[in-house]
């Protein structure tokens, strides 16, 4: 499947995630790989949506900064990862196809999701306050995935997605 977006042009919004240990997934068996494993995964769905992605990678990111978080953390691109985020949709089942959105999955199933709808009317401390309650509930990994230092050198990525390039091939 070819990207819509160059990836290249979103580069900045996935390494903020990838800066605090957040792992591109890219195809369907990257997502299977992932969601195989046992304990927690986090996957991210994000996206170039300048204000709700703005909003949800700002608060994913300092979520993992938290006492507990999921064992495993991990990202598809809506509009770039195609396979890989058809796959996530295709285990979230009864949830909407939205990006951004946010997956939580223990041993393989879904536990917790927060959608665009929700994260498009949240500030980011407050899209990290709803995931931190969903990791303490869910999760039993030591946080954060990051030293503070490196955290404080996150750039959050902030970019009307209308001005990302389109896929050229």
């Amino acid at each position: 499947m070819q990207p819509l977006y160059e990836p290249e042009a979103v580069r900045p919004m996935w390494e903020e995630l990838a800066q605090c240990g957040v792992t591109p997934l890219k195809t369907a068996a990257d997502v299977d790989e992932a969601l195989g494993k046992p304990g927690t995964t986090l996957i991210v769905v994000n996206s170039v949506c300048g204000c709700a992605a703005g909003g949800a990678r700002p608060g994913v990111t300092q979520a993992l900064q938290a006492a507990v978080i999921p064992d495993h953390l991990t990202t598809v691109f809506a509009g770039v990862d195609m396979e890989a985020t058809q796959r996530v949709r295709e285990r979230m089942p009864d949830v909407a196809p939205s990006s951004p959105s946010v997956a939580l999955f223990k041993d393989g199933a879904l536990v917790y999701t927060l959608e665009r709808r929700h994260i498009e009317r949240m500030m980011p401390d407050e899209i990290a306050g709803e995931l931190e309650k969903a990791y303490r509930q869910h999760c039993t990994r030591n946080g954060p995935s990051v030293p503070a230092d490196v955290y404080g050198q996150v750039v959050h990525a902030r970019q009307c997605g209308s001005q990302i390039p389109s896929f050229r091939g």
